[in-house]
């Protein structure tokens, strides 16, 4: 989302500087440049706002997931050009008089557009940002609909365009509630019954570096130990199912850790899964709700660079604000 907001602002900043360079050198006096540049200017900032829009409201998914463009998104670009084109021939038929309004107006919003989306994209980047729960896998913690701030400044600052992180206030722990970017190299890659490339997440940590994971008729063990009881886990009353084929120990490391074990295995992993050992700079990952969770088991672990911050604060609805622990 921070870089969605950031190339928006970029774009409205680039046509703010060279609109005023024009209207400084006089390359608009023609009517028909002045209607272009109207049009231009009501292209980009409706074209960034659906920009940023459809990222919130997921309707760019399909293209994400190479599925072609929707219609619902063909209509609105549609839409996005007729008012170009409309603007484009009101403004052509101004006057000198009736154009400094519009000019006004015009560079105003521009202006405020880029002030914005650098000042929200810089917040978001580096400190908070806002996210909704969309699946039912960390009930009873977070449910369908919350709407919760992430803190991203947790576990340290991220240089952008790096992976270099600098004054991490407190390391990444068992039982923190992490909120990371999906772990896919590509938009082709299938996970839970989907491409899940580009999207975020949120889950447990529930395994460390190193240490051994594996999970019988659905109970986790960690290091050859069952997992004490915290009080956040849920469990279905569902019938237990089992792997009917075995793998060598190394090639189920490295299909679960190549994200392919799903693959062999499909929805048995929920309830029999490992041993494998969690990389080095990756977690193992898996939601509160146990039986109802697309996590870690079915595709490997999250590395450290993906983990964007930890949940912090629940805002919304009203009867649901808390601190997430």
């Amino acid at each position: 989302m921070e870089q969605r907001l950031f190339v928006a602002a970029c774009i409205m900043y680039a046509f703010s500087w060279l609109s005023k360079w024009l209207f400084k050198k006089n390359r608009l006096e023609k009517n028909i440049y002045f209607g272009l540049w109207h049009a231009v200017f009501l292209f980009l900032i409706l074209g960034c706002a659906y920009y940023i829009f459809s990222f919130i409201t997921q309707s760019a998914a399909p293209v994400l997931e190479g599925r072609g463009v929707s219609t619902k998104t063909i209509l609105i670009c549609l839409a996005i050009a007729a008012a170009a084109i409309y603007g484009f021939f009101s403004a052509k038929k101004k006057n000198a008089e009736q154009r400094k309004p519009i000019i006004k107006s015009d560079l105003d919003w521009a202006n405020t557009v880029y002030f914005a989306g650098f000042v929200a994209a810089f917040v978001m980047f580096f400190f908070v940002q806002a996210f909704k729960i969309p699946s039912a896998s960390m009930e009873n913690t977070l449910l369908i609909g919350d709407h919760l701030f992430v803190n991203k400044a947790a576990y340290g600052f991220r240089i952008p365009l790096t992976q270099i992180r600098f004054a991490e206030w407190k390391p990444i722990s068992l039982g923190d509630i992490i909120v990371f970017t999906f772990p896919a190299d590509s938009p082709e890659q299938i996970n839970c019954g989907g491409p899940q490339y580009g999207r975020d997440y949120v889950k447990r940590v529930v395994a460390m570096p190193g240490d051994k994971v594996e999970v019988k008729d659905g109970i986790l063990y960690i290091n050859d130990e069952r997992e004490a009881e915290h009080g956040y886990e849920v469990f279905e009353p569902v019938q237990r199912l089992h792997a009917e084929e075995e793998l060598p120990q190394n090639l189920y490391q490295a299909l679960w850790e190549e994200r392919k074990l799903e693959k062999v295995f499909g929805l048995a992993l929920r309830d029999d899964f490992g041993p494998v050992i969690v990389p080095e700079n990756s977690y193992f990952a898996m939601g509160d709700n146990r039986d109802n969770s697309c996590d870690s088991r079915f595709w490997g672990p999250v590395p450290r660079q993906n983990i964007k911050g930890t949940a912090w604060f629940i805002h919304w609805p009203l009867n649901r604000i808390r601190w997430i622990k």
